[in-house]
Parts: structure tokens; sequence; C-alpha cells
């Protein structure tokens, strides 16, 4: 049912498209596991709550006893065992039984520049058989505070971008792994911290972003104005019906997954339609029924015009599709404007720019990629409110509505990169701008280097801890002679720190030095 007919803007790729297993398992099992945790911030602690869904086949009532163990994957040998728990399960029934709540002190903490995770084990009993369930999980706390995002206590201002998966013209919706984790070490380099996307994901994408640091907004394909228009004789009731399942089957399937922060509702459905509302609120009461602490939210492209009216203004934070320069006439001054009359319809909310770019789908747009290069991001860092950013997006895609390309190829020109994933200019910029580093100055003396770094104070910015400067020297025939890793400091958004460097070559043709996250993943390059 959703996406209702051809209102939807990516590839109709048909067929066994992701990964598929056969689990055996014994009669009486763990059909799926449950976890929360809620960490204490002010004592380092967390209590993390484990309920498993048990299903028994057999034709008679069953006795179980449900126990089990986590631990930090970094930190194996500590382990956190919960306390067993009995029940019974009816005949050809399941149940939910509940692990009394355990607390982890200590706790390591999931984040973006730091996404620790723990193992689950849950074992189930029943008589002589026994079931293990395993999944992961983070320990994490994201939040509203009036109106701004704060991870684990911090206040955060993301910026990062979305992926339209099912591009390659070779592999369509059935991705490799390989495939799946070289775009999304490409979103990292371009600093990507936070994503959405318009379908439910295959699991892979999900396990990428929990294990290297992209917090997500998940959503159902509910897209497109088309959805709801002409709902009569019984549609309106399908939909809703068909909305609330699939964001049941979402959930169900997703909830464990630390870089899941929000569930989207819709997309650019008309968020002033009374029918529209009635279904968002429909599917937004089953999430938060299965999901109560995680944010809601529903992205809107139709706040150009009395936002207050839109339904954005429904969930926990505003979000905005904006395209002024492409599928809308303007440019930086309407994007002021726009943001402007936002915030004021909607005080002490957040906003995220869930969506903006220029793509090259009109035949009034200019071609080519220059025009990609941002300029918005500049206006947005204007508005305090602006919560977050994700510039669309990553690559050209492939969709039944494409404008460009013939048969695999039906495509929109949209990305940094092309179907393949080859770089267009457009991707060092983007890099630039969604960098927390907003300056960084390399001066080359005749004994080593000086490093000046100024942190972003405005979107995106947050707590620099953990980050390291990485620098090599290059010396005869431009090859690596020298080279270091250097702990910086925690730096505070809008600060500054400098150092100087000592080097032993005395051949030096150039210095490259990266600021480089906990992870690995580069922020800013500078040479000299």
């Amino acid at each position: 049912m959703l996406p209702r007919m051809k209102s939807y803007d990516w590839t109709n790729d048909g067929g066994i498209t992701r990964p598929v297993q056969l689990v055996i398992t014994p009669q009486t099992f763990i059909e799926r596991i449950e976890i929360d945790s809620s960490p204490d911030l002010d004592r380092k602690q967390a209590t993390v709550t484990v309920r498993a869904v048990v299903r028994n086949t057999l034709a008679h009532e069953v006795q179980v006893e449900v126990a089990g163990e986590c631990h930090a994957e970094d930190a194996a040998w500590e382990r956190h065992l919960f306390t067993p728990k009995t029940a019974r399960i009816i005949a050809n029934g399941s149940a939910v039984v509940e692990l009394p709540p355990l607390q982890i002190d200590s706790a390591f903490l999931w984040h973006f520049d730091s996404p620790h995770s723990y193992e689950a084990n849950i074992v189930l009993r029943a008589g002589d058989q026994q079931h293990v369930y395993s999944d992961r999980f983070g320990i994490r706390k994201f939040e509203i505070r009036g109106d701004q995002f704060f991870l684990n206590g911090e206040q955060v201002r993301l910026i990062g971008l979305e992926r339209m998966a099912g591009s390659h013209p070779d592999l369509g919706m059935a991705e490799t792994t390989e495939w799946i984790d070289a775009n999304h070490r490409d979103m990292k380099e371009v600093n990507c911290v936070f994503t959405r996307v318009h379908w439910p994901q295959d699991r892979r994408v999900l396990d990428f972003c929990d294990r290297h640091g992209i917090l997500m907004q998940e959503e159902i394909p509910s897209w497109g104005a088309a959805t709801f228009e002409n709902t009569e004789n019984g549609i309106q009731q399908k939909l809703e019906e068909n909305g609330i399942e699939q964001m049941r089957e979402l959930i169900t399937r997703d909830r464990n997954h630390p870089s899941i922060v929000s569930w989207g509702l819709c997309n650019e459905v008309n968020g002033k339609n009374p029918l529209t509302r009635q279904f968002a609120h429909a599917v937004s009461a089953e999430a938060k029924r299965l999901d109560p602490n995680r944010l809601q939210t529903y992205a809107s492209n139709s706040l150009h015009t009395d936002p207050g009216a839109d339904m954005a203004g429904d969930f926990d934070f505003i979000s905005c599709n904006e395209y002024y320069g492409t599928w809308a006439p303007g440019g930086v001054e309407q994007v002021r404007q726009n943001i402007e009359s936002i915030r004021k319809a909607f005080p002490g909310k957040p906003i995220v720019i869930s969506e903006y770019g220029w793509c090259e789908c009109k035949p009034s747009t200019s071609i080519g990629d220059a025009p990609r290069v941002d300029t918005h991001t500049e206006a947005f860092r204007e508005f305090s409110e602006i919560a977050g950013a994700i510039y669309f997006d990553y690559n050209d895609y492939r969709t039944l509505i494409g404008d460009e390309g013939i048969g695999a190829f039906k495509q929109r020109v949209h990305g940094v990169v092309d179907l393949y994933a080859n770089r267009k200019p457009s991707f060092a910029a983007l890099r630039i701008q969604s960098s927390p580093i907003e300056q960084l100055k390399l001066n080359r003396s005749e004994s080593g280097f000086t490093l000046s770094a100024l942190t972003r104070k405005t979107i995106p910015s947050h707590i620099l801890r953990g980050y390291s400067v990485r620098w090599i020297a290059y010396g005869f025939d431009d090859l690596p002679m020298e080279g270091g890793l250097i702990a910086l400091p925690d730096l505070q958004p809008g600060q500054q720190h400098s150092l100087s460097v000592q080097c032993k070559t005395e051949l030096r043709r150039r210095i490259t030095v990266d600021i480089v996250r906990p992870t690995g993943f580069s922020v800013a390059t500078a040479s000299a």
C-alpha cells in the first residue's frame, strides 16, 4: 500500500534484494529481544532492561527460564549478569518476559565519535532445550532541551547527507556489503554524522552506522502529496492501517540500533492536508506505544507559506526540506526569510533542514556540478534554532521517475558522487562545509611546522573529544619520510588550539596534516 501507486522517488527493483537466513531453533524459542538503556550521566551509571519475546510452538504449556548477560564489545572480559526470570508460555502462544533491570557502573556511552557497543546474550531454557538469542545495543541519551539537541548531556548541532540505496546500475537494490560499506565510509569522509532515509534500510546499513558513528532517522515509505489524494471508499483507512503495520515492523526489527535517534512518519505529503495529519498521528501513536523514548518528526516541503498551519509542528522537532534555487525559485535570501518564518511559527522547537541541495532535474536548472557547491549552510548558521542539516544527497540515484539515463541508468542527478561513487568537485566542497573545524592553518618552518585549528561555534558543532593531529612529511620523489600522531585536548565549540612540531627530515617537499576523529576518519586536511 505504501508507497501508494507511483508516489515515490527511488528505483522499483523487485525480487529478493537483501540477505536471507534460515534460522533453526528449538520448538520453544526467543523470537526477538527488546533492549532499553537509560544512562545516569551524573553517576556514570546505566540501567539496561531486556524484554524477550518467547514463542512456544508446542501443543502444551511450557515453563521457561530466561537469563543472560551483556558486555561491552571492547571490554568483553567484564560481563554483567541479568537476574533470571521464570514464566509459563501457553500452548501455541507467545509471551513477553521482562528481566529485572540491570545496573552497569562506569558504562561506555555510544556517541558518533565514540560508538561503543554492547552485546546481549539472552538464554532461554525450556526443559532440556536451550536457545540463545544475541543482539547488539548502545547506551546513549539523545534528547531535546529547548530548541537544541543533546547527546549524552552535551549540545550537538549536527550535519550530514542522505544516501539513496540501490543506485549502482549493476547491483540495484541487491547491494553487496562491500558497496554499502564503501559508500558509508565515503559519507564519513565528507563529515556525515547525521542522516535520514526514505524507507526501511538494509540491516547492514544500520550496522555500519552503529559501528562507525552516524545518527540515523529511519522512515516508512509514505512519500508524496498524491498518496493522500482521492482516499475515499476506505482507502484512507487502508493507508493508516498499512502505515501503522509498516511502522510496527520497522520498530520491531530496528529498535535496538543505537544509531537510530528518530522515526520519520512521512515525507513531503502536504502537511496542511487534514487527511495527512490524521495519518501521521495514527502512525505516531503506534510508534510512541512501541518505542516511547525515541523522537518523531515529519519531513515537510510545505513550510514556505503559512508554516504555522503545517503539521510539522505537531511532533518533536521541525523538519524542513528546502530547495530554493532548484525546485523552488529564489536563493539564499529566500532561505533566510523562510527559516525566520518557521522559527516564529514554532518558537522553542529545534529545526532540522531535512533536505537541501541542487538537482539537475528541471529544464530551467543549471547543468553541471558547480551550482552544487553549497552556499545555504552559511545561512543556516545564522539561526541558533537550526539543530541539524542533511544535504540531499550523497549520490546521483536511480529512480523510476528519473530525468536522465536509460534503463538501469535512469536517474536523477542530485549527488556529490555519480552512480558508481566517482567523486565530483562538490564532494570536497561539502566536506569542508560539514567539518567541525572552521579554520585549519599550517605554516612550515626550517625546523618543522606550526598548526592552528579553530572549531566551529555554529553548525556543525560539538565538543571535540579524543581527536588527534596526524601529520606526514614528504621528501624526495614526494615520498613519505616522517610522521606522527598527536593527541589534542578536548576542544569546545569556537575554541582555538595551536601546536608546533619539530621534524627530523631535512629535505621536506611538503607536509600534510589531518585532524582525525577517535574513529579514525579525517575531518579536515591542510598541506604546505
